[in-house]
């Protein structure tokens, strides 16, 4: 990494020069001196922070009296530390800024490992701050002591340990340049508490510059150019899009290079809302359970173009299958991605915002009408209107994607909808139509539990006025339920639409396909009495002072959800579903398009498709 930035201690204060001959270098006065915490405090403000997700400890007591001080950083306090890891990712999702926690040593620490390793996953700015003890205790197994530095090092982009306090200025900025900048992700600063209360005359970096940190690369025109030859000569394009086209605000290049080229669009789970799912050339998601028709378009293409993906095997299934009729570009801004799930004839390495402008620009210069591709069209709109995303609905059951449908309906498809980890994830992306970036916020490449109402909370503070919705099932919620709590006192309006099944619904439904229904412990209720709801959330939200109702018949749904995006504080509305009902459809782990699963039997199970249909 760079050089330490040059700073002078308080305990040697800088002399000038005792020879007459050499002239006073500045008669400007150094800056009184401040600990290492004030000096962290301040230079988070520099960098634009407004708000900080923090859970206090003994080896991080000092940091949160110096935010107390700040009238620029609003601290927030979660109730648990991998809540305000998640509140921070949800912040970060929603704006594209860099979104800031703490923790203390130790428990507290570790507790932030889940979030950072998401934020890792999916791409997510994050800085996470973490006390640690006193540099002479370190190694020594003191109270509260972890290898934090050690332990995260596999799952962050950079991280750091402050061992002099006048490292701190130039510390943050670098941690605020590397999370943001290229492929975003997190970066850890762990700071011993006697750097903390250590004095300095601190100078503030304007700028950072890392040497062989190149963060936007830039297609070569060349081979702008060979993309384009290969769109001419194609006669079934694709384009398949991740959370690249997020990360690098490029929805708006996106869509004028579609329309240009009349190219149909899918997207990975994390590409949700880079496309407008309501434009006739909108696949929607494809993969494991992404529409029938997305995945067999991608099966049948002869060109794909893949912008700001990584080929994830929820997406590619049988990696060797996948596409393999197809020419495949693929740009990404880490070098490390190409060719590295799937090998592909043009690797291209470039920030996919400078190189979807660029082809814009080619096509506009070019002045001519492109080739559009009626016939393969015509095949898609085919598959869709033979394999719609659709579901039985049985007298006197709400059921999950009818909720959907439902909430979709009625926030006009404008709400930020956040989930938790399973098959209400699923059906979130599925019966939602999502129209614009960073309105789908999920745990896409970690699948983590009891993401969904933290990230909610961090979403609802970065837009006070947006509605903001968590989708959440019975078990993802139950793992961060404390921060109702952080929802009421920190007056944050959050809202929460449980779908309660009493099970671990999607490893049941794995259960039911491939264990003839053996249930292993996936029963959520008290197996004493599994005709009672367990644990019942509408006592538990009251402990908390946030409202909450529970339906379960169809004629409730409706009017219960209005009242849910009506309130103008945390509400929680429970809806109980069969948990017989299984996410479709479905491609197998390992699987093909030819293989997915479109029709739910009646006994729970189903069917699997063979050959794709002409």
């Amino acid at each position: 990494m760079s050089k330490p930035s040059r700073t002078r201690s308080a305990k040697a204060p800088a002399k000038a020069p005792k020879n007459k001959a050499y002239p006073r270098a500045s008669t400007r006065r150094l800056p009184a001196p401040m600990t290492g915490a004030d000096v962290l405090v301040a230079a988070l403000e520099r960098e634009g922070c407004d708000t900080i997700f923090a859970y206090p400890g003994g080896a991080s007591m000092l940091l949160h009296q110096s935010l107390t001080r700040s009238r620029k950083i609003r601290t927030i306090l979660p109730r648990h530390e991998q809540g305000g890891v998640f509140m921070a990712e949800g912040y970060a999702r929603a704006t594209g800024k860099v979104g800031v926690c703490m923790a203390t040593s130790g428990p507290g620490a570790t507790n932030l490992l889940t979030g950072i390793a998401d934020a890792y996953m999916d791409s997510v700015p994050l800085v996470a701050i973490t006390g640690q003890v006193k540099r002479d205790m370190i190694g020594k197994g003191a109270f509260q002591e972890t290898d934090v530095f050690g332990m995260t090092l596999p799952v962050v982009k950079h991280n750091y340990l402050v061992m002099d306090v006048n490292d701190i200025p130039r510390v943050v900025k670098e941690a605020f340049h590397i999370a943001s900048t290229g492929r975003p992700g997190p970066v850890l600063i762990d700071m011993p508490k006697d750097v903390q209360s250590q004095l300095c005359q601190p100078i503030f970096p304007e700028a950072v510059k890392l040497r062989g940190f190149h963060p936007v690369p830039k297609a070569d025109p060349v081979v702008l150019h060979e993309i384009l030859g290969l769109i001419e000569r194609a006669e079934r394009p694709v384009l398949y899009v991740g959370g690249g086209i997020i990360t690098s605000e490029a929805a708006g290049e996106l869509r004028k290079f579609v329309e240009a080229t009349h190219i149909p669009v899918t997207t990975t789970l994390m590409g949700i809302g880079a496309f407008p799912e309501t434009h006739p050339l909108s696949l929607k998601w494809l993969g494991m359970h992404g529409t029938v028709f997305a995945n067999y378009a991608v099966d049948e293409c002869d060109l794909l173009l893949s912008f700001g993906v990584r080929f994830d095997d929820r997406v590619t299934g049988n990696v060797e299958e996948f596409a393999k009729r197809a020419t495949i570009v693929h740009i990404d801004v880490d070098n490390s991605e190409l060719n590295k799930n799937k090998n592909v004839q043009l690797p291209v390495l470039s920030d996919v915002k400078y190189a979807l402008t660029e082809l814009n620009k080619i096509i506009a210069r070019e002045a001519r009408k492109r080739k559009s591709f009626p016939a393969w069209q015509k095949k898609i709109d085919g598959w869709k209107k033979d394999h719609p995303l659709r579901f039985r609905e049985p007298e006197g059951v709400i059921m999950p994607q009818r909720v959907l449908k439902e909430l979709y309906t009625l926030t006009k498809g404008e709400a930020i909808i956040t989930t938790g980890v399973g098959q209400h994830q699923m059906w979130a992306g599925q019966y939602y139509d999502f129209a614009q970036p960073r309105s789908f916020l999920t745990s896409a490449g970690l699948g983590a539990m009891g993401f969904g109402y933290p990230a909610a909370l961090g979403a609802q503070v970065a837009h006070p006025k947006r509605q903001v919705i968590d989708v959440d099932g019975d078990g993802s919620f139950l793992m961060n339920v404390q921060e109702l709590a952080t929802a009421v006192a920190e007056r944050i309006p959050a809202k929460v639409v449980i779908l309660n099944n009493q099970y671990l619904g999607m490893v049941v439904q794995w259960e039911d396909r491939f264990f003839d229904g053996n249930r292993g412990h996936t029963f959520l209720g008290d197996p004493a009495d599994p005709a009672r709801i367990y644990p019942d959330y509408i006592s538990i939200c009251h402990g908390f002072g946030v409202k909450a109702e529970r339906i379960s018949r169809p004629e409730e749904l409706r009017p219960a959800l209005q009242r849910l995006i009506d309130s103008k504080e945390a509400y929680v509305l429970d809806v109980m579903v069969p948990y017989t009902e299984h996410v479709l459809p479905m491609i197998p782990a390992g699987g093909t398009a030819r293989d997915i699963i479109v029709e739910q039997m009646e006994d729970g199970k189903g069917a699997l498709k063979g050959d794709i249909p002409g």
